[in-house]
């Protein structure tokens, strides 16, 4: 964020222009894959070599997809076996998570963005179980799930000190912390999703995603994939991956309750099975 020191930033948040946060770029071969993943007429190849592009990223993919997460029965060894093996969709969600992981970079460093990374990952992962007990794409569910907080990514790969320090500190509900956001930044984390998806030329249907997962939902609501994220985010926190170690969080009950009749009857019920299934999970892929 240049010289300015945190102080001056502070006095200076008000409405900064969009230029000030200086973000560095995410890895390219992710936004492609999520700009072309959604092109009906795309062809496989296209995107196998898209992916292979990049030969660092390339690796780190086809690692993920033979890890025990996929846990695939034959290894695949290149790209287009593992598109064959999982599905251009799932290795669109796995792309978005390998770029996801590398924008974070050093910023891993602090515990409080490991535990950022991981609220995502949780996230993600209730995302894709919420979907298979309905009716929207589970594929579609858990990228959008590791899209979520991207703008909060963002302001950590800015500032990493000073947004660990904030995190660290912060107490209050999932979206207080916004207010906290723009006193630092200038800026907060769904303002700055909104604006990444923009840039990116991302679908608009991601908008939402990233922008409202703060919102409260109502019933009547309809039930489609921001929804869904929105469910996935608070039961990630009621399930001990909350975003923020302040982080209030609601019963986990009361968040079931909020879900449509046949997610609520065909979602597991039982929070202790779902934390160790999102833990194999997180386990699976930090492990690689």
């Amino acid at each position: 964020m240049g010289a300015l020191g945190m102080d001056e930033r502070s006095g200076r948040a008000a409405n900064l222009p969009w230029a000030y946060l200086h973000l560095p770029p995410f890895p390219q071969v992710a936004v492609r894959v999520l700009q072309l993943a959604n092109n009906e007429n795309v062809q496989l190849h296209q995107l196998c070599d898209l992916i292979s592009s990049d030969p660092a990223f390339a690796s780190e993919v086809l690692t993920v997809a033979n890890s025990l997460l996929y846990a695939p029965r034959y290894p695949s060894t290149t790209i287009l076996q593992a598109v064959a093996v999982l599905g251009a969709n799932t290795l669109q969600g796995m792309c978005v998570t390998v770029g996801v992981r590398a924008y974070l970079g050093k910023a891993m460093s602090f515990p409080a963005m490991r535990n950022l990374w991981r609220h995502n990952l949780a996230c993600a992962i209730i995302a894709e179980r919420l979907a298979e007990a309905g009716f929207i794409d589970k594929d579609l569910a858990y990228t959008s799930g590791i899209l979520h907080d991207i703008g909060r990514m963002a302001l950590a790969v800015v500032e990493p000190k000073g947004y660990a320090a904030l995190l660290e500190t912060h107490h209050g509900d999932a979206a207080s912390i916004l207010g906290a956001e723009r006193e630092l930044f200038g800026w907060d984390h769904c303002e700055t999703g909104r604006q990444l998806i923009g840039d990116w030329k991302l679908p608009d249907s991601y908008e939402p995603v990233v922008a409202d997962h703060h919102l409260a939902r109502h019933a009547g609501d309809v039930w489609d994939v921001s929804e869904l994220v929105k469910i996935s985010c608070a039961l990630a926190g009621t399930a001990g991956y909350a975003a923020f170690p302040g982080c209030e969080v609601a019963e986990y009950s009361a968040i079931l309750d909020q879900l449509p009749a046949r997610e609520r009857r065909m979602f597991q019920a039982d929070l202790e099975t779902l934390r160790q299934q999102i833990a194999d999970s997180i386990h699976a892929i930090e492990s690689v």
